[in-house]
């Protein structure tokens, strides 16, 4: 298994608590920080259950292989995230299939929706499947071991690359508020919240606005999924991961006419998609970033 890893040290400040999250997505206090050691969770993406071209005709192996190596991690995660893309056609079986799959993850999960969960119901259908009952909106945030995580949706009008909308920027804004500076910040999006290309869409159409929230904090980690590939950028105290699908690759920008599958030969498949994990270490003030192939 290769891995690419990505140390960076951040001020994480505050012991706190760590927390369990169902799988209906409640959060139970367990434990300290200072009893429990460092939080960690993983991120997985673009699952596109449905998708059955090359170069990935078995996409539900593949991700049954990530939830299978995640299962064997010797700690296991507090959470898992699915930063969206569950599906491929917002399909009731590719929904079902890919709550099945999921479910069998040792460590509870939590999914945003990408723009493929959000064809032709407006999100209904992925809402059905995912949302707890007792959330109001598809969009929360949640404090944990000193660390405010806050799950974005950036995929509700397709013809607009990324967009979060005035409902959630105004929810943003109240959400951050009463929250201090120094309280090291944990985003999750699908669609990139800064621009990776415009030409092919991959940004986020009112994302500075909701960076300009987020630029009153120390520490600003923000994770999505949609590019189907690793890269990390830096924007002042903001560091952006984008992550691997568990389905297939995609271009880098410009090395292609168009975004889209990327077909490799199959041996080689397994090296270009797979699964993060990110650590947060209270005590030594760090945030270990890796992203792990397959193969």
């Amino acid at each position: 298994m290769k891995r690419e890893d990505f140390l960076r040290h951040v001020g994480w400040t505050g012991a706190g608590l760590l927390w369990t999250v169902s799988s209906a997505g409640t959060l139970r206090a367990i434990a300290s920080a200072a009893e429990t050691g460092p939080l960690t969770f993983v991120q997985i993406s673009d699952s596109h259950i449905g998708f059955h071209q090359a170069p990935n005709e078995d996409v539900t192996a593949t991700l049954q292989k990530a939830i299978d190596a995640i299962n064997a991690l010797p700690v296991q995660p507090t959470f898992v995230m699915h930063t969206g893309d569950v599906s491929h056609l917002s399909k009731p079986d590719q929904f079902d299939t890919a709550k099945q799959l999921l479910g069998t993850l040792k460590a509870p999960f939590l999914t945003i929706p990408g723009e493929h969960d959000m064809l032709g119901d407006e999100g209904k259908g992925y809402l059905a499947a995912f949302q707890p009952r007792d959330r109001k909106d598809p969009w929360w945030s949640w404090d944990q071991s000193g660390v405010h995580f806050i799950a974005l949706v950036n995929v509700f009008n397709f013809e607009k690359n990324g967009l979060l909308g005035r409902e959630q920027i105004d929810w943003l804004a109240k959400d951050v508020a009463s929250v201090k500076r120094s309280t090291p910040v944990v985003v999750f999006g699908h669609v990139p919240l800064y621009t990776v290309s415009r030409e092919w869409g991959w940004f986020t159409e009112d994302g500075a606005e909701a960076l300009a929230l987020l630029n009153k904090f120390d520490s600003i980690t923000v994770l999505n999924g949609h590019i189907h590939q690793v890269m990390e950028h830096v924007e002042g105290k903001t560091h952006f991961y984008t992550a691997r699908s568990t389905g297939y690759p995609q271009p880098a920008p410009g090395t292609a006419d168009a975004p889209g599958p990327l077909k490799v030969p199959p041996d080689r498949l397994l090296s270009t998609i797979g699964y993060r994990t990110i650590s947060l270490d209270v005590h030594a003030r760090t945030a270990n970033v890796r992203d792990l192939a397959f193969a």
